[in-house]
């Protein structure tokens, strides 16, 4: 068995919490509002579709358990043919579409671009409203952290989501008016918040990101859902310890760093994922990478440097700590644990147990005891060279020397997108499965000719990492792949696997009808065998797309509602196999139910876009290798590794604004089409410009097949 990280072992020392309140404001009169911000909102009247008997499904995981399984089975393997679309929402005006949807009362409700809320009613694609918190206009420097929303979260009668400057917001979910705002964070402080808030006991928690772009500390707030007052807040990592510690589990987790890690923030973000559990009060956090990636920085005497890419289970009244499991002690590769924390009972040598269940980005899937934090089991899920195992005795991973490249750079599987990132997978407690979206994609890390002793974070410039990385390559097909996997968290082994398109792929549900339901970066909308991964059914959304889709009953009618849109971050590991054209990809929200006759729009263009020709930009290598650092310091995660894009954002080989100083200029650096979702970068020097231009350029030139200029 695992071994046991409690509090209960510091049973000496006296039981501290601190509780940080601050009073709820109106609209009117709420201090987290920026000023000369003006929130005038499109809003649209239409109560009477907000009532009677439904399903909802209010959050990301749909319950607290975070299973993503529905007891719902009008749609099955005997009538699914029958499926078909109900109507569709156009959101092709928006850079980003990559959130989970909810929905309440036959109304869906999702965020779009630079977090605007949309509540559209499921049968007829009718906007009721929409909320626009004006990120553009307050987000400054912070819009360069975060690319939207990836979920919302519907509980009594409001919406709740973060935005990118860090706010709270609740909303009436039949009118769309505001009922309170709250500032979670400091304005200048690279926090940021791109994941769904969560709801229970009439609390909302949030977290927030931004390790990988400077010196945060992590920590998640929780506040009053009816009135956004604060009610308690539970910090990650330890602070300075001159300070003063905020309760014991900070001072114990001070004693697993060494150096002066409080000047690099230490990270720990809780960026996504939080788990509540009904059964035992308690929430668990999953905890990212620290601040900076290179533990040797922010860490230089060692450490396991608690709690980064851990769970860490809190009291859900108090916010007191209770236990923690780290996944990876003293973190070095973004191999963070904000993935999600599926709670359920197993029956393991005999025994039921309680247990949490996650599959975070290190290649293992784990299996946790809730009630103690003890390790029962982990294995690999996908290809993993960093580690030979996971210790059960001592619950840590027996790792390979080089995977901390202390002598020389370490090609490593899988790498910092993860085998499973943030889009969520399902457990189906019918059938025993977890259906997980594995990703088989290698990282490199190296730190040789890095000054560890003198190393600063340069926020906004560049990320926060302290190792280098390769990102200079045009992806093929063979970067990378995806499968959707069947896996028995019992015997800790895959069940049936099927191969999915690309690198990236969507999020996933399931059903009584023992039925699994998938979105594609290939532009369907599958269902297959629970229990044999046959595919039962699907059929052409008429675009790509990742986000996971959800299923809801309204008026005694089964309903499936699916985003589209190959947007975000993650978008890019997909360059080198599907290259969606940023702004011409069909995005918008489609609606699905049995005996369904509309007609899929065909709005949107599907052709990859085509770099252009520039016989009169003549390529300079020297500036083109300046401009390789600053791209990958500041454009690769949207516009992609190698300047390939994915659809995150326009592909730059392929813009005639790249070969105007002045134009390109105008957007990098003057923040010409902010409200499109793009950031300025207003420390870029003249000379910055133009070595981004050449860099671009040579990118082009070689996707042309035609060789640089010398």
């Amino acid at each position: 068995m695992g071994k046991i990280n409690s509090l209960k072992q510091l049973c000496s020392l006296p039981s501290l919490l601190v509780l940080f309140l601050v009073s709820a404001c109106s609209p009117s009169d709420d201090p987290s509002r920026l000023e000369n911000v003006s929130l005038s909102n499109e809003v649209t009247v239409e109560s009477d579709k907000l009532t009677g008997g439904m399903v909802n499904w209010p959050g990301i995981g749909f319950n607290s358990d975070e299973q993503r399984y529905v007891e719902m089975d009008q749609v099955n393997a005997d009538n699914i043919h029958r499926l078909g679309l109900v109507s569709s929402f156009d959101l092709s005006d928006y850079p980003y579409v990559v959130s989970a949807p909810v929905a309440a009362n036959g109304v869906v409700f999702l965020s779009a671009g630079l977090s605007v809320v949309h509540a559209i009613e499921a049968e007829t694609g009718k906007l009721l409203w929409k909320y626009d918190p004006e990120v553009a206009k307050v987000g400054g420097d912070k819009m360069r952290l975060g690319w939207g929303s990836r979920g919302i979260t519907y509980a009594d009668g409001k919406i709740f989501w973060g935005t990118t400057d860090g706010r709270l917001l609740a909303v009436n979910a039949e009118t769309g008016m505001l009922v309170w705002s709250t500032m979670t964070v400091e304005p200048d402080d690279h926090r940021s918040i791109t994941g769904p808030p969560r709801v229970f006991n009439g609390k909302v928690i949030i977290g927030h990101g931004g390790a990988d772009y400077g010196p945060v500390r992590g920590y998640v707030t929780t506040y009053d859902a009816e009135t956004g007052k604060q009610l308690w807040r539970f910090y990650t990592v330890p602070g300075n310890p001159a300070d003063g510690f905020e309760n014991p589990a900070m001072e114990m987790a001070a004693k697993t760093w060494t150096g002066e890690w409080w000047k690099f923030g230490g990270g720990g973000t809780v960026w996504n994922a939080m788990t509540y559990d009904a059964e035992l009060n308690r929430i668990y956090l999953g905890t990212g990478n620290g601040a900076p990636w290179n533990y040797r920085i922010r860490s230089p005497d060692g450490g396991d440097n608690l709690f980064l890419c851990s769970i860490v289970a809190l009291d859900a009244d108090t916010g007191e700590y209770i236990w923690h499991y780290q996944i990876n002690p003293a973190e070095t590769w973004d191999y963070n644990s904000a993935n999600e924390m599926v709670l359920t009972d197993l029956k393991i040598d005999g025994e039921m147990r309680k247990v949490v269940m996650q599959a975070p980005k290190n290649g293992f899937f784990y299996v946790i005891d809730r009630v103690t934090g003890e390790l029962i089991s982990a294995e690999a899920i996908a290809k993993v060279n960093w580690a030979e195992k996971i210790d059960i005795e001592t619950g840590r991973p027996v790792e390979i020397p080089a995977a901390r490249f202390e002598k020389e750079g370490f090609f490593m599987w899988p790498g910092g997108f993860g085998a499973h990132s943030w889009l969520p997978m399902s457990y189906s407690p019918k059938t025993g499965l977890v259906y997980m979206p594995v990703v088989e994609l290698p990282g490199y890390y190296d730190d040789q000719g890095i000054d560890r002793k003198n190393w600063k974070s340069t926020p906004y410039i560049e990320m926060n990492t302290g190792v280098t990385s390769a990102f200079d390559m045009e992806p093929t097909d063979e970067f990378g792949e995806s499968r959707l996997t069947a896996w028995n968290p019992v015997t800790q082994k895959a069940a049936w696997i099927a191969k999915t398109p690309a690198v990236v792929n969507g999020g996933v549900i399931t059903t009584s009808s023992n039925l699994v339901f998938q979105n594609q970066v290939d532009g369907k909308f599958m269902a297959r065998d629970a229990l044999t991964g046959k595919e039962v059914w699907s059929t052409d959304l008429g675009g790509p797309s990742i986000a996971p889709p959800i299923t809801f009953m309204a008026n005694g009618r089964q309903y499936f509602a699916v985003t589209l849109g190959l947007t975000g971050p993650p978008a890019n590991a997909n360059a080198g196999h599907i290259r969606m054209p940023a702004r011409e990809q069909p995005k918008r929200l489609m609606v699905y139910a049995l005996d369904g006759k509309a007609k899929v729009p065909t709005a949107g263009s599907l052709i990859p876009s085509t770099p252009i020709a520039a016989e009169q930009f003549e390529v300079d290598p020297e500036k083109a290798a300046k401009g390789l650092v600053l791209f990958n310091s500041d454009c690769f995660l949207c516009h992609g590794p190698g300047a390939v894009s994915g659809g995150s954002a326009p592909d730059l080989r392929a813009s005639p604004i790249v070969l105007s100083k002045e134009a390109l200029t105008s957007v990098v650096k003057d923040g010409f089409l902010r409200q499109r979702g793009m950031p300025n970068f207003r420390e870029l020097s003249d000379d910055d410009i133009v070595a981004l231009q050449h860099y671009i350029r040579s990118k082009a030139e070689i996707s042309l097949e035609k060789k640089p200029q010398q």
